[in-house]
């Protein structure tokens, strides 16, 4: 790769006089989160030769070096990772571009993209926008299933479902409703140990499932009494959907939506009396409220979302109350 030997300063990158095209920065973006040349270029669909074209055009016209050779792949330079956010921005700006010409804002119809959690992505929303798309056949929906909260301001995406309150300013928001969540495990498993009858009991003779680097749910048992380290966890994984998975497959205990324990095998409530809850967030940017086709979507999931977090809700007092696993650093949780 022609790499011009320069390492200017970021303020030097922004004032260059060089205009790069937008698909140079996709380029640089695809590289950067894949890490390799071939990677990107799966990404893209494009042959691996277009997108080394592609990058060394991006740093002759910036007159910057962006990635350095590794035996395991291409390595970003400081300066690549300084520029990154604002090659995501410039993304976002396209996306939402797009977005913004593909209907005009009093029609049902064009494309709104939505973020939300993995499990919320994976196991709740598509069924509540199935009538949606069925009363509204020319809409379209992107939806971004990820831990990490897109930024609405700056148009990472039109409408988001968060399980925390938004802080930011410029957003409307509604409070769908509170989903409760708790401790689970089928019933072959419980069969083979005898649930506990108290918290202290989750930690003798039973396979709790928890996160890998997270503490969401390690603080969570803890606000409610029981004090658990990463080694009492016979399961671990950062990923809200796998950690579901594992539960369902019967390998231990863990925590569980109540709606989400009824399907697609039932669960078996461990421990009734503890539960947690998650406050269910629908939000958009305050620009948006007059494009019909985001407000369609930002209402329509309000309303299944409220539906949603009372449809198994227990008629039974809280005995105990605790930090809902997975609010910790204004994340989303499944």
């Amino acid at each position: 790769m022609n790499i011009v030997q320069m390492r200017p300063s970021a303020h030097h990158l922004l004032m260059s006089p060089a205009e790069p095209s937008w698909d140079l920065y996709g380029a640089f973006l695809a590289v950067m989160r894949t890490g390799s040349l071939s990677a990107a270029a799966r990404a893209l669909d494009v042959a691996q030769p277009t997108v080394r074209r592609q990058i060394e055009q991006l740093e002759s016209q910036l007159g910057v070096v962006l990635f350095t050779r590794a035996p395991n792949g291409l390595v970003p330079t400081e300066l690549a990772l300084a520029t990154l956010p604002y090659a995501e921005s410039i993304a976002a700006s396209a996306r939402a571009l797009v977005r913004a010409v593909s209907s005009p804002t009093d029609a049902d119809r064009g494309t709104v993209r939505v973020t939300c959690s993995e499990v919320v992505g994976a196991e709740v929303l598509p069924p509540m926008l199935a009538p949606l798309l069925v009363a509204h056949p020319r809409l379209h929906i992107e939806l971004v299933a990820t831990n990490r909260t897109e930024d609405l301001l700056r148009r990472d995406a039109d409408v988001a479902v968060r399980m925390a309150e938004p802080t930011q300013a410029g957003l409307v928001r509604r409070c769908a409703g509170r989903v409760e969540l708790g401790l689970f495990a089928t019933k072959a498993y419980l069969a083979a140990h005898a649930a506990p009858t108290s918290l202290a009991g989750l930690v003798q003779g039973h396979a709790l499932i928890g996160a890998d680097g997270s503490r969401a749910i390690i603080d969570a048992l803890a606000a409610a009494g029981l004090i658990t380290t990463p080694r009492d966890y016979a399961f671990r994984s950062d990923s809200d959907v796998v950690k579901l998975a594992a539960v369902r497959t019967g390998l231990g205990i863990g925590v569980c939506q109540l709606p989400l324990s009824r399907r697609p095998v039932p669960l078996v409530r461990v421990l009734p009396a503890l539960a947690f809850h998650l406050d269910a967030w629908v939000v958009m940017h305050e620009d948006l409220r007059a494009v019909r086709r985001v407000r369609l979507v930002f209402e329509h999931l309000v309303a299944q979302l409220g539906a949603y977090a009372t449809q198994a809700r227990e008629t039974r007092p809280v005995a105990a109350k605790a930090r809902p696993p997975g609010t910790r650093g204004r994340r989303s949780s499944g």
